[in-house]
């Protein structure tokens, strides 16, 4: 495994290959991340990923320096599933001028953008800079950040990029915590608590797919979340390309949750799709 900086190492390094994956991370790499890597592995002849902590996509409140950063370890993990290349650039490789920005409107008006105003800038700008820099055939990512998802969709869609995007189903601890690197964060008590997350996500779909309505059911689910200790940021029933709330299920709406539990802040999301 090779491990570059510049971009002019990178695109020697990939020179001539016929099939790329690239996994955009920012490195404190968990069995999520790994899994990611996996397909990327069977799926291409090359496999780049990326270990960079990315300055724009944090808020003021939000402590760019406290990030966990672990290069050694992640190297390890990444080279232990078959990954070809580590794409660590200094953020002044990254950004240059810091002159152009990728924003992407009305999906991130909601949830966590309005929540964390200009955090999806941050992730358009920087996925878009390691999609032109790395120039892959496919490119992989958690749908546990699934308004991320949509937000590199539309940004792809719209830029017409020729990328293939690939969106892998989440991994999850084994009481159904889903796998994130905020999870460290959480003392041994609450993470094992923050599996009444999935649990509950599980029965309120299933009762929105009995009763095809959602709005009472979500209601019991957010009661349900605080009676237990959760702060409850959201829990909706939306459209996952538009992130808009939907009232009834669909063929590809998905529920999602953020709750708050020891002041660390824990995304999930679950199928809630009907079948005709």
């Amino acid at each position: 495994m090779r491990i570059v900086r510049s971009v002019s190492e990178l695109r020697s390094a990939i020179a001539g290959c016929k099939s790329i994956g690239l996994v955009p991370t920012m490195g404190a790499l968990h069995e999520g991340h790994l899994e990611l890597m996996r397909r990327a592995r069977d799926e291409n002849e090359l496999v780049v990923v990326s270990l960079f902590v990315n300055p724009t996509q944090f808020g003021p409140n939000e402590d760019f320096t406290k990030y966990p950063r672990q290069e050694g370890v992640d190297v390890s993990l990444a080279e232990s599933v078959g990954v070809d290349i580590i794409f660590a650039p200094p953020v002044e490789e990254v950004y240059p001028l810091r002159l152009v920005t990728i924003s992407v409107a009305e999906i991130t008006s909601l949830f966590e953008g309005a929540v964390r105003p200009g955090h999806f800038a941050g992730v358009a700008t920087v996925v878009g800079k390691l999609f032109h820099m790395c120039q892959p055939h496919r490119a992989y990512f958690g749908l546990k950040d699934l308004q991320q998802c949509a937000v590199i969709q539309a940004m792809v869609t719209d830029l017409w990029l020729p990328i293939e995007l690939k969106f892998v189903e989440i991994v999850r601890e084994s009481h159904g915590l889903a796998r994130s690197s905020r999870n460290e964060y959480l003392n041994p008590e609450d993470r094992q608590k923050a599996g009444a997350i999935y649990a509950t996500l599980v029965d309120c779909a299933a009762a929105i797919q009995r009763t095809k309505s959602s709005s009472i059911e979500l209601e019991k689910a957010r009661i349900k979340l605080t009676s237990q200790g959760f702060g409850v940021d959201y829990l909706e029933l939306v459209n996952p390309d538009s992130m808009q709330p939907i009232d009834q299920p669909d063929e590809k709406s998905r529920l999602i949750v953020c709750a708050r539990l020891g002041g660390v802040r824990l995304l999930d999301n679950i199928s809630c799709a009907i079948t005709n």
